[in-house]
């Protein structure tokens, strides 16, 4: 057990005097998901400036244009005469939407025919797109029902007293996101992945500067495969012990602050994500076998940052996925933390819930700490004993000049 301590208070005094380490597991976990909250803060918007170009000039096309103007996302704020007078409007940002309604709109309609109006949107806020795609696809869907209804209380005796509405009228509610907002869709899952993130730069970083300074943090004499692993697991330790605090902040007050869903129990989140930590640190010790300075982990960090977000099933769900990238997303940790960690905040579920996710980060992490020993046993350790032989070398050679 000496390795193991000797190892776990060195690693502590690496941490708290090396910048960047303090940067990875301080300053990102608690300025990162304040940042990307507020980038899609508030969630939804409403009475998003929309010009109207009628083509058509009917009873209907008017009738769509109020339908639209009465949605909480959208507000009409007049008519064009065409369309380029509608693109000075929307370059000067007066609106941020165009609906150009087709000339024959209501006679193509009355006849049964597909008459489609046309919506063009500013994309500079995904927010706002967002808006008009749910605001024109209800108010089309309502007005089809109603045209559908007239035509049949218009074919069969009597039957407007029997067609009411919409004849398969559907109610959608998100469990878990009762706003429907993007914000409390994605950043569950994005502070899953800053959890990984920080955890496996902080570790790759602070393999490359034991390379860099072995004189500084000398390398733990490890005799035996015994003494690798005890070095190994006091180095891990050091980090699992730091990172108690900050994933505290992220997964309980960052949604706390931004009135994310929180339905789970949080001591059985807790529990939950603590594999997916001892994983996170694992693979960082498996990069250290290529982080030979603490530059090179910002290189790990533009490689994998993308790459676990879309294997993470946050953009591209899993169940689309080839069977190559699905198998990759399954190396990841995040990929199940992020599944578990919604399916507990955001909808309660209980851990034995997520038993499949919580198994799996234990395989991962069971997986990632073999790895990890034989990286540190034949690359790791190796290396560093070289560099502190080479150090003293050159002390001795400059001695006697």
């Amino acid at each position: 057990m000496g390795i193991f301590l000797k190892t776990y208070i060195r690693e502590l005094k690496l941490i708290f005097s090396d910048i960047g380490i303090i940067l990875f597991l301080a300053f990102l976990p608690l300025v990162y998901p304040v940042i990307y909250s507020l980038i899609y803060n508030p969630e939804l918007v409403r009475d998003v400036r929309l010009v109207v170009v009628d083509n058509d000039r009917s009873a209907l096309s008017r009738e769509l244009t109020r339908n639209l103007d009465a949605t909480q996302e959208i507000r009409v704020i007049g008519y064009a005469a065409d369309m380029g007078e509608a693109k000075k409007a929307m370059h000067s940002h007066e609106c941020f939407g165009i609906l150009e309604i087709p000339q024959g709109f209501e006679k193509k309609v009355g006849r049964g025919e597909v008459s489609p109006a046309v919506l063009y949107s500013d994309m500079s806020l995904l927010l706002r797109y967002r808006g008009f795609l749910v605001a024109t696809t209800n108010v089309a869907q309502e007005m089809g029902s109603k045209i559908l209804a007239e035509d049949i209380a218009g074919q069969v005796p009597m039957a407007s007293s029997l067609v009411t509405g919409d004849p398969m009228g559907v109610e959608n509610v998100s469990l878990g996101n009762l706003e429907s907002g993007f914000d409390s869709f994605i950043m569950p899952g994005v502070l899953i992945l800053i959890l990984q993130q920080c955890l496996i730069l902080a570790v790759g970083m602070s393999g490359g500067a034991k390379r860099e300074k072995p004189w500084k943090f000398a390398a733990t004499e490890a005799s035996c495969g015994l003494d690798v692993f005890l070095a190994m697991l006091g180095e891990g330790f050091a980090y699992l012990t730091v990172i108690i605090l900050p994933s505290i902040y992220i997964l309980h007050y960052v949604p706390l602050m931004f009135s994310f869903p929180m339905a789970g129990d949080p001591w059985e989140i807790l529990l939950f994500i603590l594999p997916l930590a001892i994983a996170s640190i694992a693979l960082g010790l498996c990069f250290q076998g290529l982080c030979r300075e603490r530059e090179s982990v910002f290189i790990l960090w533009v490689v994998t940052s993308v790459a676990f977000l879309f294997l993470s099933g946050l953009t591209w769900p899993r169940f689309a996925m080839p069977h190559f990238w699905k198998f990759l997303s399954d190396l990841v940790p995040a990929t199940f933390g992020v599944e578990g960690f919604i399916r507990m905040n955001t909808n309660g579920a209980s851990l034995s819930q997520v038993s499949h996710d919580y198994v799996s980060l234990w395989i991962l992490a069971a997986v990632y700490t073999t790895v990890a020993f034989f990286v540190h046993k034949f690359v790791v350790m190796p290396a560093r004993r070289n560099n502190s032989n080479n150090i003293k070398l050159e002390s001795k050679d400059f001695q006697k000049l």
